[in-house]
């Protein structure tokens, strides 16, 4: 079995994203909870056409190679498209985290530029804002991790992690006060409603529920099936809103507290059989930052 790489640690959140101003804050109601719309059988997100016409103003988008000798250039250029991948994943994004620019109960943040670093480094990715000032994004992807990933995963992994890092760009985190694994766990989220998890993830219910990536992804589209379209989104604009306090961040929103709610998700999970595991290392896994 291959080791899954290790991650390199991505920069203190407060580099990543732009907190709210106090007059946006004191000025937005409360939103009400969400109706629960309980399902028995979950289902996935599809992604719009990637060719409709975006609604958002779309980021200046770079491509930054910091040595073209390396073997992971010369895969990474072969397997995909820059300018159509790059600019249909910002596109997901902003319609899976904001919908539109018209939608008055959601705010994207002002994202000038995103610039996507492959340089020779430890683990596969991260995100951080630039020295000219946090509008401006720049994603770091390994080469050395591209090099490694199987030829016939190639494309649809890069697409992936390319994805979860620009989601990163574009969500907001409570004033730096959001658990890390709820940021990551709606990252997670909008590659899997991509169409584009891993063939390793599945879906498990054992451990807590923000331990992050796929494992929390996967309870958010649980959340999304039972209380409607939207709830991952109405997530994401709480967090521009106010700070981070559990019960009041979840009772508001969805009207009982998370525990109860990842309760009720790992009773649905024992009917059908999932696993219970708290996250064991697949063939190819990847998490990034």
């Amino acid at each position: 079995m291959t080791l899954r790489p290790e991650t390199t640690p991505a920069p203190q959140p407060g580099a990543i994203f732009t907190p709210p101003t106090t007059s946006s804050i004191s000025n937005t109601p409360k939103p009400s909870a969400l109706p629960d719309r309980t399902v028995t059988e979950p289902t996935t997100s599809k992604p719009e056409h990637p060719r409709d016409p975006p609604s958002f103003t779309q980021p200046k988008l770079r491509l930054e190679i910091r040595d073209l000798s390396h073997p992971g250039s010369a895969k990474f250029l072969s397997s995909i498209d820059t300018c159509t991948v790059f600019a249909d994943a910002v596109h997901n994004v902003q319609r899976l985290l904001y919908r539109c620019p018209s939608d008055p109960h959601t705010n994207a943040p002002p994202t000038r530029s995103v610039t996507l670093v492959l340089r020779d480094m430890d683990g596969v990715a991260y995100t951080t804002g630039t020295d000219l000032d946090d509008d401006h994004k720049e994603i770091h992807f390994s080469l050395s991790y591209i090099n490694n990933i199987q030829p016939a995963r190639l494309t649809a992994e890069i697409t992936g992690v390319l994805t979860h890092e620009l989601v990163h760009c574009y969500q907001w985190n409570a004033c730096n006060s959001c658990p890390g694994g709820l940021i990551e766990g709606i990252a997670d989220w909008v590659r899997l409603c991509c169409d584009l998890s891993p063939p390793h993830w599945k879906r498990e219910t054992g451990g807590d529920w923000d331990q992050g990536y796929q494992h929390t992804a996967y309870f958010l589209q649980y959340l999304e099936t039972r209380f409607g379209e939207g709830t991952v989104r109405r997530i994401n604009e709480k967090l521009r809103l106010h700070k981070y306090a559990a019960k009041a961040f979840w009772t508001e929103l969805l009207g009982r507290p998370v525990e109860q709610l990842y309760g009720d998700y790992a009773g649905a999970g024992k009917g059908k059989g999932e696993s219970q595991g708290g996250g064991g290392i697949a063939d190819d896994a990847t998490q990034t930052s």
